[in-house]
């Protein structure tokens, strides 16, 4: 049928409306071969009977087997055939080195076509994130494991178990013990499939073992080792090693030893990738190992100077009964800068406490020094009052990190029983909270003694007073830890004096130890478990019977 244009001549059919195409198909066949050539994609056309009738130049390029007259359910593609032979509409295969992707589509007559793609790139790009994204949560797992704990050989342990089996199928640890006793280099490993890690001495010859503990990574320091040698760390089954790598592991200040990664023979060998990774991680392992390490000598310090300055035992005193109460602030160490001290001199004793200036280590340093100065000077010098004042001078002349920065307020105090079964105490004070008395009547009443801060100013004066204990009557030293305790029902009231006073008063007639324990549950109760300043408190008595 033939149509007549508006300028009177004759053509062919417009196309139809609404037709998905919005023109004819060339009819050159050169034009259309240059077009399917000109596709980015391969073109594969076939017959009902599966035999190619048409392939683009992209098609002959990716799939040369597949040429025109070729039964795709027998050509040498295996993916493309097994597809053309079950109907499937698509297939995804690595054919002469490259990522192939393929479509089939339907077409009039019974005909198909597959579109082929080449997503070899596309395919590394999701290959290449997939695996930096594994790396990446590999490190961070690793991250938190090996943070989890300051111990150091738990944090050892992990450094060997964490990178099998997914850098290595065993992994050992070098390293020396921070014991200078003992030195001996040792080893920790961890294979697939062991239940726990395994660790013994590393033989002395291994090649390149020193060099691996000097934080150098030699590629293959056991190339030369004798079998021996080798057994002594390896599992029977691994015999010589396969592909290995070396990484030191950094510490704080000196390395904290060698990781070694060894795969099974006939493994592929580490490639760059890996290396960077094993190097990472063996990083972030040995800054796990170094912070261990130093948590542990900083650890070891603080129990040492714990066990220095903890209240001591109190001495038995003839005709005196003595208790001792004390909280440190609400840190890690059981130190601070309260404190109280009791020395058995003769038939009686002298006793301290006081309130060094700050609270925590510092004031523990503080602490030991007072206290140390208190027990030389106390060879030389027994009444209270000519003792504080030679305690003072003595910490005046200390050097300081700036002028008067650290001073301690202090009761200082001579105690012992008399023959008429009283006790008699003169107490020395610096600055510090006046002791309380409790008459057996439960009346409460304060011993002023006054005086300046020790060590605080270079014309300080310091006061004296006596008092007598009968039998029944308790004297209570404390520090302003004790009033100044913040809690209650609003957790910011202060304890204060009136409850202190209070409860001395419900609590008289009973033994020194029983009424610290009682005041200390009173404090305890009171915080509520908010955080404190330091607590110390000496309670005197005339012993009974």
């Amino acid at each position: 049928m033939t149509t007549t244009r508006p300028d009177g001549g004759a053509g062919a059919p417009p196309p139809a409306a609404g037709g998905r195409r919005g023109g004819r198909l060339p009819a050159d066949p050169r034009l259309a071969r240059e077009l399917l050539d000109g596709l980015a994609e391969a073109v594969l056309t076939t017959g009902a009977d599966q035999v190619v009738t048409l392939a683009n130049a992209l098609a002959a390029d990716l799939l040369p087997e597949a040429t025109p007259g070729t039964d795709l359910t027998r050509c040498a593609v295996p993916a493309l055939a097994a597809a053309a032979r079950s109907g499937t509409d698509g297939f995804d295969a690595t054919h002469h080195g490259r990522r192939l992707r393929g479509t089939r589509r339907a077409l009039t007559g019974g005909r198909y076509a597959w579109y082929v793609r080449d997503v070899t790139e596309e395919s590394a790009r999701v290959d290449a994130l997939r695996a930096e994204r594994t790396r990446t949560g590999f490190l961070a797992q690793a991250g938190s494991r090996l943070g989890l704990s300051l111990h150091r050989d738990r944090t050892l342990h992990t450094a060997a178990t964490l990178p099998v089996p997914y850098l290595a199928d065993l992994a050992l640890v070098l390293y020396r013990p921070p014991l200078p006793a003992d030195q001996r280099p040792r080893w920790i490993r961890y294979a697939d499939g062991d239940p726990a890690p395994t660790e013994g001495p590393l033989p002395a010859g291994l090649p390149g073992l020193s060099a691996a503990l000097r934080g150098d990574a030699d590629p293959d320091p056991w190339r030369d080792a004798e079998p021996a040698a080798l057994a002594a760390v390896l599992p029977p089954e691994f015999a010589r090693p396969g592909p290995m790598l070396v990484c030191p592991m950094p510490g704080t200040g000196r390395p904290a030893g060698a990781l070694v990664l060894l795969r099974r023979a006939g493994r592929d060998g580490f490639d760059r990738r890996d290396a960077e990774l094993a190097r990472e991680y063996a990083a972030r392992a040995g800054a796990a190992v170094g912070a261990a390490e130093l948590y542990g000598e900083q650890a070891h310090l603080a129990r040492v100077l714990e066990q220095s300055l903890l209240p001591p035992q109190l001495p038995t005193v003839p005709g005196v009964a003595l208790a001792g109460g004390y909280r440190a602030a609400g840190d890690r160490l059981r130190i601070g800068g309260d404190f109280y001290d009791v020395s058995r001199v003769g038939q009686g004793a002298l006793f301290a406490l006081g309130d060094v200036c700050g609270r925590g280590v510092g004031a523990a340093v503080l602490t030991g020094r007072v206290r140390q100065s208190l027990q030389t000077l106390r060879l030389v010098e027994r009444r209270p009052l000519e003792l504080i004042r030679l305690l003072d001078r003595a910490l005046l002349d200390t050097p300081q990190p700036t002028p008067r920065s650290q001073f301690t307020t202090l009761l200082l105090g001579s105690v012992a029983a008399e023959p008429d079964g009283d006790v008699r105490l003169r107490v020395a004070g610096g600055g510090h909270p006046d002791p309380l008395v409790v008459r057996a009547d439960g009346t409460v009443g304060r011993v002023r003694v006054g005086g300046m801060p020790v060590g605080a100013l270079t014309a300080a004066r310091f006061a004296e007073a006596e008092v007598r204990l009968a039998p029944g009557e308790l004297l209570l030293a404390y520090t302003d830890g004790v009033t100044g305790a913040r809690g209650g029902p609003a957790g910011a009231e202060l304890f204060g004096e009136r409850r202190l006073r209070q409860a001395l008063g419900e609590a008289a007639g009973l033994p020194p130890t029983a009424l610290v324990d009682r005041l200390l549950r009173l404090v305890d109760d009171w915080l509520a478990g908010q955080s404190q300043d330091d607590i110390a408190m000496l309670a005197v008595a005339a012993a009974e019977g």
